[in-house]
């Protein structure tokens, strides 16, 4: 697509709105996205929470911290992002020549929501004396203020290499920070913010499913509540979760984070069962609303025309920069 199309596009986009156009309904959208990733020299970056589809298509699929790695090194002209916007802002970040997409800008965070960087800066300010380490799940904004980000992958890790005696704030996750503090004898004070998937998740119903499985582990993300990873066989990252269920010996697990993940734990196990860990809303599973706006048209669509496009201004991008190539490093040597 030439530039006068593209501008066109764009304008169209503008006055009717992105989600509005529609899509051809007989379009073999494997085989569209497939075309254009070659005809644009695109690459898909998947989370391990979209929706199978999605995942299908992807070049790469990963949790935070295999995501950043990727949209790092990656040659492609143009990165198209399935996740939420928090996850793209950090691509714009570490690779701001290429273009970065996204299929829905309404893909947001709840957690990345509960932590505005204006309060956040004056919280800062009443612990002067204190490193902030930053979850990846946050804005942009956010991680300008940081000292290093994080990601439920390397966490410990990160944490573990400041001195015992060194002061510490923790956010934007509450409940991550609360596992981090216990598994590594901290005291860091924690920013009150939380993920609405993992906080929704029903203690009294995962009781009854081990009750109803006896023989099924409970795997758990650090983002649950901490009376959910008490009773947990394995706590860790959704690398974590899908790696343990491929080496351990069990047959059968209660899975407690976002469901996307089912997808990739049943085609590397199929002769194993995977029963998603429900929450407290009379639901079966607990699937996040912001990463299923995604879908196959809607990428099919924003690499059609190149739009949504991640923006930012430049002083904000170099200062978000330093805590994320700050974490890539403790990463690298510690071999993650």
């Amino acid at each position: 697509m030439n530039t006068e199309t593209l501008a066109s596009a764009s304008a169209e986009i503008e006055q009717k709105g992105f989600l509005d156009l529609e899509v051809d309904p007989t379009l073999d959208l494997f085989a569209e996205i497939e075309r254009l990733k070659k005809e644009k020299n695109a690459i898909v970056l998947a989370h391990y929470y979209q929706d199978a589809d999605i995942q299908d298509i992807a070049d790469y699929i990963g949790d935070s911290l295999g995501l950043a790695q990727q949209a790092e090194k990656t040659e492609a002209d143009m990165i198209v992002f399935a996740g939420v916007h928090f996850m793209a802002e950090t691509a714009k970040i570490l690779n701001p020549t290429k273009k970065v997409v996204i299929p829905d800008l309404k893909a947001g965070c709840s957690l990345s929501d509960s932590c505005p960087p204006p309060l956040f800066k004056r919280f800062k300010e009443q612990h002067p004396d204190h490193v902030v380490v930053s979850y990846i799940n946050c804005s942009a904004g956010i991680k300008a203020l940081s000292d290093v980000i994080v990601t439920s992958s390397n966490a410990k890790i990160i944490v573990d290499s400041f001195p015992q005696d060194q002061k510490i704030i923790f956010a934007p996750d509450k409940n991550l920070g609360a596992y981090i503090n216990k598994v590594t004898g901290r005291n860091m004070v924690l920013w009150n913010g939380a993920c609405m998937v993992h906080e929704i998740f029903s203690l009294e119903r995962i009781t009854k499913l081990k009750v109803q499985y006896p023989k099924a582990k409970l795997l758990a993300h650090p983002e649950c509540e901490e009376p959910i990873l008490r009773i947990a066989d394995y706590v860790g990252s959704t690398t974590g979760i899908l790696k343990y269920s491929q080496t351990d010996d069990a047959q059968e697990y209660i899975v407690a984070t976002e469901t996307g993940i089912l997808h990739q734990m049943m085609k590397a196990s199929p002769g194993k069962t995977f029963i998603p860990a429900p929450p407290d809303n009379g639901c079966a599973c607990n699937d996040c609303p912001h990463m299923k706006r995604n879908t196959l048209e809607k990428i099919y669509l924003c690499m059609k025309y190149e739009q949504p496009a991640i923006e930012m201004e430049e002083q904000l991008r170099l200062a978000a920069r330093k805590p994320i190539e700050r974490m890539l490093e403790i990463s690298a040597k510690a071999g993650l």
